[in-house]
């Protein structure tokens, strides 16, 4: 497909992903620096749980973290679409969990972000 062609089938399909990030693992890690002052990339509990295999994992299941109730009751199995979707709004996703985050807004970042985690295996 050319280039052009390309790009036109995604803005027509409703991809709006900024192509020059897209699932850019390297920007998610450097997206990840905020996060880090509460979370690890292994399975170290901090603020919040490791994220170390994140990715498949169920919510609230990470050894040793105490979980908030609503986190324990909301049966998320943590993929990339419930990972972008509880970045842009953690308390919309998961009202009354504890992480205090108002949310990633740029969806670039998040699919970025999200593309990072997904390495933490």
């Amino acid at each position: 497909m050319k280039g052009g062609v390309f790009i036109a089938v995604l803005v027509l399909t409703g991809v709006t992903t900024n192509l020059s990030y897209a699932q850019d693992a390297e920007h998610g890690q450097t997206i990840f620096k905020a996060c880090a002052a509460c979370h690890a990339t292994d399975h170290a509990n901090r603020v919040g749980p490791g994220l170390e295999g994140i990715i498949g994992r169920k919510a609230a299941t990470a050894p040793g973290f105490s979980y908030s109730s609503a986190m324990k009751q909301s049966g998320i199995v943590w993929d990339a679409k419930t990972l972008d979707a509880y970045l842009e709004s953690p308390q919309k996703v998961v009202p009354g969990n504890r992480m205090a985050y108002t949310g990633l807004k740029n969806p670039t970042d998040r699919t970025d972000l999200v593309t990072y985690l997904a390495t933490l295996k």
